[in-house]
């Protein structure tokens, strides 16, 4: 006695093969299309010459002799200077770059105070790695390092 063919097993595996092919393309083209490659760069030449100018600006910061240590706790972030430290005591910008999603990028003016700390406050939550960087407002110098956060106690953040 034979059973119809829409009762056995292997039609029906046979057809859902290419169907689930097609239904998983389909949501891949919709991810490719409506996603954007924020990581890629269109001009690498001009990215590379930032490049370098980024490690010359790191390189005046080691000629500087800077040091310092860094504090980050429940949003409330304090550096301190041990060395070169900058003269004229006006803010320095401390810049958050998350390492895949660029919407979570954080940047923070930290403010002299009166012990000579530099003090500053981010309401965004900083856990995670992130690659920091700490310039003065002209940019004359620079130092970059990836941290890990949350951290407990001080952080040497030196070039």
């Amino acid at each position: 006695m034979n059973r119809p063919w829409y009762k056995e097993f292997w039609p029906w595996f046979l057809i859902a093969v290419p169907i689930i092919t097609l239904i998983m393309g389909g949501v891949l083209l919709n991810l490719a299309i409506s996603t954007e490659d924020s990581l890629v760069v269109d001009d690498y030449y001009k990215e590379g010459k930032a490049i370098n100018a980024r490690l010359d600006k790191e390189a005046i910061a080691r000629r500087m002799n800077i040091t310092t240590d860094l504090t980050i706790k429940d949003g409330s972030i304090a550096l301190e200077f041990h060395s070169g430290i900058p003269q004229d005591g006006n803010a320095v910008k401390l810049n958050f770059y998350h390492v895949t999603l660029e919407e979570r990028d954080v940047s923070v003016l930290l403010s002299r105070d009166a012990s000579g700390i530099y003090r500053g406050y981010v309401e965004e939550s900083l856990d995670g790695k992130w690659r920091v960087s700490l310039t003065p407002i002209d940019d004359s110098w620079k130092i970059q390092n990836i941290l890990y956060l949350p951290h407990a106690g001080k952080m040497k953040f030196n070039p």
